[in-house]
């Protein structure tokens, strides 16, 4: 494990568990059975999260749209899942728009694949 990483331990933690839901589950399901899964195992490990977190996007005083994150796990790291054979472009814009817009440090984008589980890291380094 690297030390040099954001919340190391707890994000290596929270990669098991998408790739053991993975891994117990298949792939090619749909985003909701994987997320459904996910909070079960949430729950059996005790991780604190909150699901479909409203996030509010202001400009200057004023409210103009929000965002929901899939999860805030333990108010430090934003998980957000979606299928399919690869990341898109705008499935990392929209995590690290998540990061800018709670001040949060770490993201991770799960993509759940018809044969793996592919996790990206995404940083705020702002």
């Amino acid at each position: 494990m690297r030390n040099d990483l954001v919340y190391p331990k707890f994000s290596y933690e929270i990669v098991g568990i998408l790739f053991s839901v993975h891994n117990q589950l298949g792939g090619g399901l749909q985003e909701k059975i994987y997320y459904m899964a996910l909070k079960k195992v949430f729950d059996q490990a005790r991780i604190k999260y909150k699901e479909q977190f409203r996030v509010d996007l202001n400009y200057g005083s004023s409210k103009i749209t929000h965002y929901f994150l899939d999860f805030l796990i333990d108010d430090k790291i934003v998980l957000e899942i979606k299928t399919g054979d690869r990341f898109r472009k705008e499935n990392i814009e929209q995590v690290y728009a998540y990061l800018k817009s709670t001040g949060l440090q770490l993201g991770i984008l799960a993509n759940f694949t018809k044969s793996s589980l592919k996790y990206k890291r995404i940083l705020n380094l702002y």
